[in-house]
């Protein structure tokens, strides 16, 4: 059997995987905002705080971190693709449990449930396109990817709130969101000699599929030694710079989701129908971002400046909106366009965490690294809807943009520990 990447593969065949990843990918991100759109509706029925409901949003992403860590292992050893139905089940079951929901047991059953389905995506998504997709359009797979979650992100608001505004009902837009996955889950399964990941390259490779090979390249284990334990590649620090990078950039993304709609009704005075569309707007300027940031990780050798350079203007925007002295309107332009920055930066991220993981890692790094956004949701979210209930709201734009400068940092080491690594490198070639 020829492997799907060989040079054989045709663009036919690397498209169709790369487009219902993405579509996959999208659907995962559209469900870390089940909830969120539906504040407002929830604290009109049942009188909730914004700590409580920060609390839901914990708990997804408490089940979807732990449970992202450990299913890179159960990727390893059963395949990426029923792993991904099993995914796409949570979600569907999580729509229906919200949607039936009587309190706060309900919400927290839905929230669980959509964390479950949430947490295998970035080590499913990540086995499949570097099994599936051939070497030279892998960096437009990641890009896809990094744009359809985006994607999700910003349909979401418009979805869950546009049916809720519409129908009167929360719950008829919770039911909508599970028939949407039950939808996309049909897609993957009629489609799913296309996510055969065991019929890949790296499957093909007698040493991709063994534990600890990863770990073994990266310890610089030659031929014919004992290969490291499983667990060798934590011991790695850029595994734990990459982890934190995407913590603290997380508490920053998690506070825009959550909160920004609410802060600038409350700071600016304007109606929360028109600010809630604000998240649709930071998340299609990231996917904007996202393009353009896709042709600068492919020319730029130290990506962590690229890094550097987006995250901190968008920092900027967010400081200044959290001022109060811009016009009601101009504000929600200015974190709309930090969205621009976030994105600029994502595929510099992605190559730089490419750069620094060792080589031929797939499912347990991808999971241990993207938990960290997961930590940095579930930590965020409490936090700061504590300090809106305070009527801390400038705190809120401040607080997303000390986590950006804190992210910068992570992200400096990593680049430094990479541009190392590659003059040693140079210097032993020349040796």
């Amino acid at each position: 059997m020829t492997p799907i990447n060989a040079p054989t593969a045709t663009l036919r065949q690397d498209a169709r995987t790369i487009g219902l990843i993405g579509l996959a990918h999208g659907s995962s991100h559209f469900f870390h905002m089940l909830l969120p759109p539906l504040f407002p509706f929830l604290i009109a029925e049942f009188g909730y705080s914004y700590s409580e409901l920060g609390l839901l949003v914990s708990v997804f992403f408490v089940i979807s971190g732990v449970g992202q860590a450990l299913s890179g292992f159960i990727v390893d050893r059963v395949g990426a693709r029923p792993v991904l139905f099993f995914a796409l089940s949570s979600f569907v079951l999580s729509g229906l449990v919200a949607s039936t929901a009587g309190g706060y047991a309900g919400l927290m059953a839905a929230a669980a449930l959509a964390g479950l389905g949430n947490a295998p995506f970035h080590p499913v998504d990540f086995t499949i396109l570097n099994k599936r997709v051939s070497p030279q359009r892998l960096g437009h797979g990641f890009s896809v990817h990094g744009i359809s979650g985006n994607l999700g992100w910003a349909t979401a608001p418009v979805f869950m709130g546009g049916i809720a505004a519409a129908t009167g009902s929360w719950r008829a837009a919770c039911l909508c969101g599970g028939v949407l996955a039950l939808i996309i889950l049909t897609i993957m399964v009629l489609n799913r000699d296309a996510l055969d990941d065991r019929r890949g390259a790296a499957a093909a490779s007698p040493a991709a599929g063994k534990p600890g090979a990863a770990a073994a390249t990266s310890a610089g284990v030659g031929q014919g030694a004992i290969a490291e334990h499983p667990m060798a590649f934590l011991r790695l620090p850029s595994v734990w710079l990459c982890f934190s990078f995407f913590f603290w950039t997380t508490c920053s993304l998690s506070v825009i989701q959550s909160f920004a709609g609410p802060t600038l009704q409350k700071m600016y005075g304007l109606p929360l129908s028109l600010t809630s569309m604000v998240v649709t707007g930071y998340m299609l300027c990231g996917a904007a971002g996202m393009v353009v940031g896709g042709f600068l990780a492919g020319r730029v050798a130290r990506l962590e400046r690229t890094i550097t350079v987006c995250l901190l203007a968008t920092a900027v925007l967010l400081v200044v909106a959290g001022t109060g002295l811009l016009p009601g309107m101009a504000a929600m332009v200015f974190v709309a366009l930090a969205g621009i920055g976030t994105g600029l930066a994502g595929p510099s991220r992605d190559m730089l965490i490419k750069r620094a993981a060792p080589p031929g890692a797939t499912g347990r790094v991808y999971g241990t690294v993207y938990s960290g956004l997961d930590l940095g949701f579930c930590v965020a979210a409490p936090v700061f809807g504590a300090m809106l209930d305070a009527g801390m709201t400038s705190g809120i734009f401040y607080g997303s943009a000390s986590a950006l400068v804190l992210g910068v940092a992570s992200a400096g080491v990593v680049g430094i520990g990479v541009a190392a690594r590659a003059r040693a490198q140079r210097m032993a070639a020349a040796a």
